[in-house]
C-alpha cells in the first residue's frame, strides 16, 4: 500500500503524519508512509491546498488535517476501493 502525507509546512505535517499513523495501526492496516512535498507530485494528484493524504492513488482529504478518529473513518469507508 502506497501511503502519501503531502505537505508543505514541517510543523503541520508531523501532526498529520503522527494521525496517519495511529489511524494505520488502529485499523490494521500496514505500509509505509511517505512524506510528499515535491511540486509535481503534489499537481499531478490535483492539490491545491494542503495538507493531504493519498493511498494508492487516491487522495482521501486536502486541505485541513485531520484526527486520527477522523482518518480511521474515511480508511474504513474506502478500504475495497484502496486495496
Amino acid at each position: 500500500m502506497k501511503i502519501e502525507v503531502i505537505e508543505t509546512i514541517g510543523e503541520v505535517r508531523r501532526s498529520l503524519f503522527g494521525n496517519v499513523l495511529e489511524a494505520l495501526k488502529a485499523c490494521g492496516i500496514n505500509g509505509k508512509v511517505v512524506v510528499v512535498n515535491n511540486a509535481k507530485t503534489i499537481l499531478r494528484y490535483g492539490i491545491t491546498t494542503a495538507p493531504a493524504l493519498v493511498i494508492n492513488g487516491i487522495v482521501l482529504f486536502a486541505g485541513k488535517s485531520q484526527s486520527p478518529e477522523e482518518i480511521m473513518k474515511l480508511l474504513q469507508l474506502n478500504i475495497q476501493n484502496l486495496s
